[in-house]
């Protein structure tokens, strides 16, 4: 089932700023989301639509 997308979806990726590596990427309701994640090192930044679908475009490609 695909997610609700309309003016309160914000779109992030999940980085370890450890490892510098890419944890997860995704999208939710403003509401859903929590700001500060549970590790110190991991960090949510939060990114426009347009980023995110060349994100999943460049993914798909691979």
């Amino acid at each position: 089932m695909k997610k609700k997308e309309d003016k309160e979806t914000r779109y992030f990726i999940d980085l370890d700023l450890t490892t510098r590596k890419i944890l997860n990427w995704g999208y939710d309701q403003r509401d859903n989301l929590v700001q500060k994640l549970e590790n110190p090192s991991h960090q949510r930044v939060f990114i426009s639509k347009g980023q995110y679908n060349k994100l999943e475009k460049r993914y798909q490609e691979l």
